[in-house]
């Protein structure tokens, strides 16, 4: 069997996760990074000072005419999303958008007429399918029988109401574990819907509860906040506890078991993701070469990564926020 050539991409946003994209992607034998991209020429040098021989521009529509990419990894801010994600649509593109596609479910759904009924030309970005951890639990359930409970917490620092404000931890923490639920229950639509939230003395939320029922029995529970503190880990911690009949399994994937300490405690791996010289490893390598298997027609997009799922996905949260209680 003659391999498939690597597929050449580019990359949209150079921040944190968008650097961590390329410089995946430069790493990965199933890809060819040919461009980056970025609104400032700053980034775009930094970037090109790590990956030398990569072309850049500052422009999309000009990156667009002379990258040479055909499929794109979009990872600039949310709302920008959607305008990036229609430019490379309506070129032809195949497109993988890092979650959320919008910050409203109305924008996202503008998107639809360019999206492929199998939504083989846009593929959400969500990691967390691709955590190691999170693809043993899936296995297992598969095999173990249907799920009764779902128990997922995901904290975060407390620092983050002041960083970004405004931010509310159902959007940026808990939609990650709406999605791993949404592949556990194979995009079965919730019947009861219900939230709250707590909020700090100037009004800002701090933590989010929520609890999703299905018609058959199943229960899922969610907490999402940024309430821990400094001393914990820098990206706070994850649990995830599914129960079934007759069996039940615990997942916490972040921070990963490596820890150290000198001054102060460390834990080095927080995400299961490397970009080292060796080769990329974890759960952004493992979603990157989904994506070239999407783009080369060898896989269809997951159960969780489909244009469609982050519909249902934002959806959820609408409904979430609507009946949430004082």
């Amino acid at each position: 069997m003659t391999a498939s050539p690597p597929v050449k991409t580019a990359v949209v946003g150079l921040g944190r996760f968008g650097r961590l994209h390329s410089l995946t992607l430069n790493g990965l034998a199933e890809s060819e990074l040919v461009g980056i991209v970025a609104r400032r020429e700053e980034s775009v040098a930094a970037l090109t000072e790590e990956l030398p021989g990569v072309p850049g521009w500052t422009n999309l529509e000009q990156a667009v005419a002379e990258c040479e990419a055909e499929a794109w990894v979009i990872a600039c801010t949310t709302s920008q999303h959607v305008a990036v994600a229609r430019a490379l649509l309506e070129a032809g593109k195949t497109v993988l958008l890092e979650k959320p596609v919008s910050e409203s479910l109305e924008e996202a759904l503008s998107l639809k007429p360019l999206v492929k009924d199998d939504s083989s030309n846009l593929m959400l970005g969500h990691i967390v399918l691709f955590n190691s951890d999170f693809r043993a639990l899936q296995d297992e359930a598969k095999h173990r029988g249907p799920i009764s409970y779902i128990d997922s917490v995901r904290h975060r620092p407390a620092s983050i109401v002041k960083d970004f404000a405004g931010e509310n931890p159902l959007h940026a923490a808990m939609v990650h574990d709406l999605y791993m639920v949404q592949a556990l229950m194979d995009r079965a639509e919730p019947t009861q819907f219900s939230s709250q939230f707590h909020r700090t003395v100037s009004g800002a939320v701090d933590l989010a509860l929520a609890q999703l029922t299905w018609d058959n029995g199943p229960v899922a529970n969610f907490a999402a906040s940024y309430l821990t503190p400094s001393g914990m880990p820098p990206r706070g911690f994850d649990r995830t506890e599914v129960f079934g009949e007759g069996w039940a399994s615990r997942m916490t994937p972040n921070p990963r078991p490596l820890e150290v300490w000198s001054e102060k405690a460390e834990w080095p791996f927080a995400l299961e993701i490397r970009t080292d010289e060796s080769g990329p490893t974890g759960m952004m390598a493992e979603e990157l070469r989904c994506f070239c298997r999407v783009v080369r027609g060898e896989q269809a997009v997951p159960v969780g990564a489909t244009y469609h799922d982050a519909l249902q996905v934002q959806s959820w949260m609408a409904r979430l926020e609507q009946s949430k209680t004082p």
